[in-house]
């Protein structure tokens, strides 16, 4: 049976613009032909069986036809396949939707149109622009900029857009800018009529010059604005000094690169304008062997206290809770740790209360920390309050730990530590020199993706990325055997942000410098560290 195409608009850059529909296309699509002008992450909400067929077009050169880009989309559908062909902008405001439903049409294949936000209202809208306004204009036209304004046989009528519309968006313009405001005033319109041009709309790179009718084409040479770009003619410009807000944004101009998977915890630097660039270098999957994950989950009420140093190591050992038949009562007198406020609410999502949230998030503060629980314990006047704890000593309970030999400091206390395959061994082995016993079991594994670095390198290149981030050693590790010999090159220059020490450590021995690290090893104290960092250093802007 002949397949489905769904003809998808992108929006404009901004991916917080790509509509839900749009998402939900991707994800059940087998073939995904897509363009250049897109928002990067799109291309992760895509199931990764699919088949990629990239036919974009950059500099003038064509990846693939207009009648190349048809014929796909035709016989991949009589394969039967349900296809995703993503388009930037709007399909049908000037992005030759039309020409493909034809054709679909034609060789009665069914599809569906999405509607994208396009940059023709996007653009202007994050510039401070409305295109209508009760002042000053009720009427607005989009036109063509790619057409040459100076041919004789134009299908644009000048005579009437030059003065019986309030505003004239112009999509993709730069070439032809200065004949399109020659025949404008030609045809009528005031001279001074304000005029803005704006490149990579909604993007970090957005970038917005205004003059009027008589000036901007020399402006926009002087300024060097390259293609992509809309020029918005109007009255309606007035308005940008008084209603920009997308570069008022104290993160403005920023694209973050995070290379852990998903981006949960960023999301405050996209408040404050930043666009977050993901490109995980790590996968997060199941340990090899389950076998000693589920021998200490057999034993659970064995144990006095249950760590978790990641919201990983939660969603993992509750799986295999469930999976073996057990539920949450059998955590019944456990006392739980969590390492920072993500994997508490991780742990809190089950209904869990955690009764303690270390303040220092590193090994040593652990052990700190449960040296202080130990005294108040011993401490206690009443041995019934403290729930699910025996004490294998025979010293009394009014004493100060500092009575107690190192090597009894915490004896009498079990903790199991679910964890990734491969962290430190620092906490595990201060607990045992001090009389405590700890299960260590690996919970997940965190493998590097079979991934291209294309794409991000071309954004290294060019200066579009400002901040790289590493949330452990394994990231920075897989980044650069994913980026090959140029990685290191392609970081000079980019501040970098690390979760901690450990991760530091690995950058500096590689022969770069860390920017960036938090005095608190979670992603919460990563995210003010770099917008308290981008409130201090200048921004170099590239692309």
């Amino acid at each position: 049976m002949p397949g489905k195409v769904y003809i998808v608009g992108a929006g404009p850059g901004d991916i917080g613009l790509f509509t839900v529909k749009g998402v939900k296309c991707l994800q059940k699509a087998e073939v995904v032909v897509y363009d250049f002008h897109l928002n990067a992450q799109i291309l992760n909400y895509i199931n990764h069986n699919a088949e990629f067929i990239y036919a974009g077009k950059r500099g003038g050169q064509h990846t693939l036809t207009q009648e190349q880009i048809n014929q796909v989309l035709v016989d991949k559908a009589k394969q039967g396949k349900v296809i995703c062909r993503l388009k930037g902008g709007d399909p049908f405001v000037f992005g030759r939707g039309g020409e493909e439903a034809e054709t679909l049409s034609k060789n009665n294949i069914e599809f569906e149109i999405v509607p994208g936000v396009s940059s023709a209202v996007a653009a202007p809208a994050y510039a401070g622009i409305p295109l209508t306004h009760r002042l000053y204009s009720s009427s607005f036209a989009v036109v063509p900029g790619y057409e040459d304004a100076s041919k004789e046989e134009s299908s644009i009528n000048w005579a009437n857009h030059a003065t019986g519309v309030g505003t004239i968006v112009f999509q993709k313009k730069k070439k032809n800018i200065s004949t399109a405001c020659r025949r404008l005033i030609e045809n009528g319109r005031n001279p001074d009529t304000p005029v803005a041009v704006i490149r990579w709309g909604t993007r970090p790179e957005q970038t917005t010059i205004t003059s009027n009718l008589k000036n901007i084409a020399r402006l926009i040479k002087a300024e060097d604005i390259k293609p992509p770009a809309v020029m918005v003619v109007g009255d309606v410009v007035k308005l940008r000094d008084k209603l920009k807000w997308y570069e008022k944004k104290p993160m403005f101009g920023h694209r973050v690169l995070v290379t852990r998977e998903h981006s949960g915890g960023f999301e405050q630097l996209e408040e404050l304008g930043a666009e977050i660039m993901e490109f995980p270098t790590v996968e997060i999957v199941p340990p090899k062997d389950w076998g000693k994950l589920d021998k200490a989950v057999a034993k659970i009420d064995s144990y006095n206290w249950l760590i978790f140093t990641s919201a990983n190591a939660v969603k993992f050992l509750f799986r295999r809770l469930f999976e073996l038949n057990k539920d949450i009562r059998d955590l019944k007198g456990l006392k739980i740790c969590a390492i920072g406020a993500k994997t508490a609410e991780a742990i809190n999502m089950f209904g869990i209360r955690v009764d303690l949230v270390p303040e220092e998030f590193n090994a040593e503060g652990l052990v700190e920390t449960f040296k202080k629980e130990l005294e108040k314990i011993r401490s206690s006047e009443d041995k019934k309050k403290v729930k699910g704890l025996t004490l294998s000593t025979s010293q009394p309970l009014n004493f100060s730990t500092s009575q107690l030999p190192n090597s009894e400091l915490l004896k009498g206390m079990r903790f199991l530590l679910p964890r990734a395959e491969v962290a430190r061994e620092i906490f595990p082995e201060k607990v045992r020199e001090l009389g405590g016993e700890i299960d260590v079991v690996t919970a997940y594994r965190a493998v590097k993706p079979e991934v291209h670095g294309k794409r991000l390198k071309r954004f290294l290149k060019e200066g579009k990325i400002s901040i790289a981030t590493f949330t452990s050693a394994g990231t920075f590790k897989n980044f650069v055997e994913i980026m090959g010999e140029d990685a290191y090159g392609l970081l000079k220059g980019i501040a970098i942000a690390v979760i901690g020490p450990v991760t530091a450590k690995a950058v500096q021995k590689a022969g770069l410098m860390v920017d960036i690290m938090p005095k608190e090893a979670t992603i919460e104290a990563m995210v003010k560290a770099i917008i308290e960092w981008a409130g201090n250093a200048p921004l170099k802007k590239g692309g």
